[in-house]
Parts: structure tokens; sequence; C-alpha cells
């Protein structure tokens, strides 16, 4: 008898916990709010399939652009007013949003010039920018030589400037970034580079789109380095 008032018991006590857990978490309705991807890219499911970096993130609903200094820049400076022109004429438009965008179209066009990858830079870079990605691919293979970059770190990255003219917006983005490249013959005899030791560049990458446009993927239209 004292057995079986034993598990009458344990078994309210279950209940018990389990209705208190049910309470406090809440029940999964379908409807919970999801966080939005903070860098604006369309994640794939395997490699091959990422092509696309869609920088500004357009698919968050067309809201006015905030006031204040939420976007972490002075909209009183000439740079912060070309950006906020340009947030008027795309509500999509965030700088900040854009910024890690461009770190990663930074990670990506790297990348695939190191491997050789034409489909993804056409994907990313203006046909002026492609043609001269292209030769420089085109050279390193006559040569016979291949090329490996791992981006080991991305110190600095800050939009320097910003322009919306004829529906046209650029908006320019300096990146100082850690990383190793190194260069091999046929032999993979190293012939530049070194694996064991980073370098530091500083790239400014402009990137282009028509504001007004339903491809909301911005092309890179120029690159300069500072070093």
């Amino acid at each position: 008898m004292g057995g079986g008032l034993d598990l009458i018991l344990l078994a309210l006590l279950a209940g018990f916990i389990i209705l208190r857990l049910v309470s406090v978490l809440g029940r999964r309705t379908g409807n919970e709010h999801r966080q939005e991807n903070p860098a604006g890219l369309e994640r794939a499911s395997s490699p091959a399939e990422a092509k696309t970096v869609d920088l500004p993130g357009r698919d968050r609903a067309p809201l006015a652009p905030p006031a204040g200094a939420a976007t972490g820049f002075d909209r009183d400076t000439p740079l912060g007013k070309s950006l906020s022109r340009i947030m008027v004429a795309d509500h999509s438009f965030d700088p900040d949003g854009f910024l890690e965008g461009a770190r990663a179209a930074y990670d990506m066009v790297t990348t695939a010039f190191a491997e050789g990858d034409r489909e993804t830079l056409r994907s990313l870079l203006s046909p002026d920018v492609l043609r001269d990605f292209e030769a420089a691919i085109a050279e390193r293979e006559a040569a016979d030589q291949t090329m490996q970059t791992t981006i080991v770190d991305i110190l600095q990255s800050e939009i320097t400037d910003a322009r919306l003219e004829n529906g046209t917006a650029d908006v320019t983005v300096m990146i100082k970034a850690e990383l190793i490249s190194v260069v091999r013959d046929s032999e993979g005899r190293i012939i530049e580079g070194n694996p064991s030791d980073t370098e530091t560049v500083t790239d400014v990458w402009t990137f282009s789109r028509q504001v007004k446009a339903r491809d909301p993927n911005w092309a890179l239209v120029a690159t300069d380095s500072r070093d």
C-alpha cells in the first residue's frame, strides 16, 4: 500500500513540474520572432550555392530611416548627408548592415580570386573589374601557378565615401585586413609569400547599385590599395 501511494505522489509531482515548465517557457506557436540575418546575406546549403551577397539586406520592411545616431554615423557631415540621401532613396539601406555585408563580400571576392573561381566573381563584380580579375587569373594559370589566400582577421572597416547620382548609389569602404597569401609554381614550390607569416593590407573598394532596381545586390565597381 505504501509503495502504491509513493507512486501516486511521484506521478503528481512529475505532473506539477511539467505544468511549471510550460508556464515558464511557454508553448511554441510558430509565430516567434526570428532574428534577421545581420549581414544581409543569403546562406546557401552548400559552398557551390553561396554566390549572392545582398549587402544592405533588402528583406527588411521599407521603413523610414530612424532618427538619431543608431546607424553609427554623423548625419551633419558630408558623408553622413550622402548616406542619409541613400537611405531616403532606398529605405532598406542601412550603413551598419551594408558594412557587414561588405566585409563578407571582401572575404568572398578575395578567396574566389585566389582560387580562380570565375563564377563567384561574375556574381559580385562589375564587368570592368571582372575583366581585370580574370586577366590576372589567366596570367597566373598560363604560368602554371596556384595561389592560396587566407584572411586571418579584418582589423578595421569603415565607409569612407558615398554618393547618389541619377538613381545610382556608390558606397566606398576601407578594409584593413590581416592575411596569409602564398603563390606556388607547378612543382608546389613557394615563389611568393610565406605560409607562416601574415601581412597587413589596406584596400579601398567601391560598391554600386541602382537604388530602384529589383536586384538587391551591389556590384564591386572599383578597387584600390593603400599599401
